[in-house]
């Protein structure tokens, strides 16, 4: 059963692969699809989903072992997530879709990009690299020495709030989840095979390095770069209008012509 937000956006299951999805929708326009952030939830980008509503239909899922979805067990990587991904937009019938992804969101994002192309019209991945090797040292470092007790606290408290594990359930699902990126099998390479036109975010202090970022926008076929100037990796809480704005001028139809290009120019 549907059910309202005081904003008018629906809330919802669906079943999507077998795995019951709990999702948000809202907004008018093109499909976009909106992936939250490892440990987050739908509620992490209260200030940042409703400005793509105006102008696109937007889908919040939540993953599994995330937010309001139970953990089931077995494999917790991103193309596991991104086969969930996929099965959501077949479920609902929503692709080609715009798809915004940050952090682990976009690493999934990326994945299903790579294996249903089909699905897929504007890729948007933020603070993401495409393997642990494309970090800065601190995030190599803090992929080995991070534990539970460094996660943020606000996504500890929605994670004790929305759980149906429990808030004890969290070291296990973080253990696996922080597994993750150093399990993917992406290569800079994987990235010439995705067509959809990317845009390729992150701060000015994140856990990516600037070289490997220019190195995806030039992996890709059709790629931009922005840099958000004075963020950290939460980049889209701490500038949402501004990240917003980037995106939204990404996603439209008509692109502004470089007048002084040169990364493309030989001699």
């Amino acid at each position: 059963m549907i059910t309202k937000t005081e904003l008018g956006t629906a809330r919802e299951w669906v079943d999507a692969g077998g795995l019951r999805t709990y999702y948000e929708a809202g907004g008018d326009g093109d499909p976009l699809l909106m992936l939250h952030g490892g440990f987050a939830t739908v509620e992490t980008f209260a200030d940042f989903t409703p400005r793509f509503t105006g102008r696109h239909r937007v889908y919040s899922p939540e993953r599994r072992a995330h937010g309001r979805m139970p953990d089931p067990g077995g494999p917790l990587t991103y193309e596991v997530m991104a086969e969930d991904t996929i099965a959501f937009l077949d479920a609902l019938g929503i692709g080609p879709a715009h798809l915004v992804g940050w952090s682990d969101g976009a690493n999934v994002a990326l994945i299903v990009a790579l294996r249903r192309p089909d699905l897929v019209r504007k890729l948007v991945i933020i603070g993401t690299a495409v393997n642990l090797a494309g970090g800065t040292p601190f995030a190599r470092a803090m992929s080995t020495q991070m534990t539970v007790d460094h996660l943020p606290p606000m996504l500890v408290a929605a994670y004790g709030a929305l759980s149906p594990d429990g808030p004890e359930h969290l070291p296990v699902v973080f253990d696996r989840l922080i597994r993750a990126l150093a399990e993917t099998t992406l290569e800079l390479a994987d990235l010439a095979r995705i067509p959809a036109p990317t845009l390729i975010m992150a701060a000015d202090d994140d856990l990516v390095s600037i070289s490997h970022l220019e190195a995806m926008r030039d992996a890709l076929p059709d790629a931009q770069l922005a840099i958000v100037p004075g963020t950290s990796h939460a980049l889209p809480l701490e500038k949402p209008a501004l990240t917003a704005q980037l995106i939204l001028e990404f996603l439209d139809d008509e692109q502004v012509t470089p007048m002084m290009p040169t990364r493309h120019q030989s001699g």
